[in-house]
């Protein structure tokens, strides 16, 4: 299933900034949370856990699920339908405000990335943790290349909506692809 167009620059930066991110993730891998939950989850205080639900909530990212809450008092976040979405980069940077908001996006991306990278390459075997790099080279036209990103994001959706809610066994594992054509590697020569 496609995800919607993100267009807006003051989505992307909000969602650029790390801890916002991180919720996003964790929301989408758990379900819905309590402030506090999220809070223990990232390692920070649950002040600025919900400033951060609230600023998501402000571009309609997040919203309270009043389902999943105790009590009246109880507020507990879901993601909403906004929170999987499309960037398209291009269209951002055509916006006012579009470029300063895409550079934020990348320089956050990219660091993002590249600590992906680190970890999985890393010294650190935790027992009890599965790391695993995938590199596959496959020929296809532009609309195949969607159609493979279309099946990778419905496999993934399918793993994540089976496995929703608390459960002690289980961690939030982060699943990063990349489809694009090959790099021509004499651009850096």
């Amino acid at each position: 299933m496609a995800h919607p167009p993100l267009r807006d620059p003051r989505v992307l930066r909000a969602v650029a900034h790390p801890v916002r991110s991180r919720i996003l993730t964790e929301l989408d891998a758990q379900g819905s949370l309590r402030a506090a939950d999220v809070a223990q989850l990232l390692g920070i205080p649950a002040n600025q856990a919900s400033f951060h639900l609230r600023s998501l909530a402000k571009f309609g990212l997040v919203e309270e699920d009043p389902g999943a809450a105790r009590d009246k008092r109880d507020r507990v976040w879901r993601a909403t339908e906004a929170a999987g979405f499309d960037v398209s980069i291009g269209e951002i940077e055509r916006t006012p405000g579009g470029k300063a908001a895409s550079k934020v996006f990348r320089r956050t991306k990219e660091a993002w990335a590249h600590r992906l990278v680190e970890e999985a390459y890393g010294e650190d075997r935790t027992p009890g943790i599965h790391r695993a790099v995938t590199e596959q080279a496959v020929r296809l036209t532009k609309a195949e290349a969607r159609d493979l990103t279309e099946e990778l994001i419905e496999l993934v959706d399918k793993w994540r909506a089976r496995n929703l809610g608390d459960d002690d066994e289980r961690r939030t594992y982060h699943v990063f692809q990349i489809v694009q054509p090959f790099p021509d590697q004499s651009a850096g020569t």
